[in-house]
């Protein structure tokens, strides 16, 4: 199966991406956020090819190579290591702030990179994560995504969690919740933020969650690939496990975690996905066109 998904997941990566290409897939939305932020990344930084190609390459590997991230080694000592060709590493300053991990908490992370492979990893080092999902249809085939692919070790880590009470829960049981942060809140009880120079809203749910449990330490964690070209990430590299701890009081949380996300995107813009998204929406709704 190895060597099936490492023969074809480079002849997707390359079909999909022409095909999305060709077709000017969300073309029209990355260029209005590149214009939009272009006092902080400049418009020559950020390349619409560049993005799609990483886009599809990462795609490849959740399909044809997520399997890897699913045998990599539970004990920190194992670190560095290779495995099925791909060589795997921890930052230094991330080894402690992982062991904390493991006595669950809130993550924060963002559509930078190829995020995906981080939940499989971080379950193999037995930091107990759990991520909230919205059930796909049909029913089989959610089922094959919680029970198959969202699983390690013989435990999903996939939840449908909408309530305040589930995220509560979550927290309560010990568990490190995961959240994606970098997403337009289109809700009314959404928060205000800067994001690259512009006002965004943001997702009120680590305010509220610290809020009602404020002792609970709060992780950003990414994963880097190291020695990558800027503009070509399928040159060789290490897969590098990042992973820092976010203090202070709940209001800075999201400051902190904005701060982050722009220094990610300022080291290499093409890898943040959410320039396909209409991230800006709320705040700006005519840079979309309607």
């Amino acid at each position: 199966m190895f060597f099936k998904g490492k023969i074809i997941a480079p002849v997707f990566a390359r079909v999909a991406y022409s095909v999305l290409k060709l077709a000017g897939w969300k073309r029209g939305t990355v260029l209005a956020n590149a214009k939009l932020v272009a006092g902080a990344v400049p418009l020559g930084a950020l390349n619409y090819d560049i993005l799609l190609k990483n886009l599809t390459r990462h795609a490849s590997e959740l399909l044809f190579r997520f399997g890897t991230f699913k045998k990599l080694p539970h004990d920190f000592t194992a670190y560095p290591c290779c495995m099925d060709g791909w060589d795997f590493a921890f930052d230094e300053a991330a080894i402690p702030v992982l062991e904390k991990m493991r006595s669950g908490g809130i993550f924060l992370t963002a559509h930078y990179g190829n995020y995906e492979v981080m939940g499989p990893w971080l379950c193999r080092l037995g930091i107990p994560l759990v991520a909230s999902y919205i059930p796909v249809k049909p029913k089989w085939l959610n089922n094959i995504l919680e029970r198959k692919i969202r699983s390690v070790d013989g435990r999903s880590y996939s939840v449908d969690a909408r309530t305040p009470r589930d995220f509560i829960r979550i927290l309560n049981e010990g568990n490190l919740f995961c959240l994606l942060s970098d997403q337009d809140s289109r809700i009314p009880s959404a928060l205000s933020g800067t994001l690259l120079g512009q006002p965004v809203n943001v997702n009120p749910l680590p305010d509220f969650l610290l809020k009602h449990r404020p002792q609970t330490p709060v992780f950003i964690c990414w994963m880097e690939e190291r020695g990558a070209s800027p503009k070509d990430a399928s040159s060789k590299k290490v897969r590098v496990l990042h992973a820092i701890e976010v203090g202070g009081a709940q209001s800075k949380v999201v400051e902190k975690f904005n701060k982050w996300l722009e220094e990610r995107i300022c080291e290499n813009p093409n890898l943040w996905y959410s320039f396909t998204h209409r991230r800006f929406y709320s705040q700006s709704p005519e840079i979309y066109g309607g």
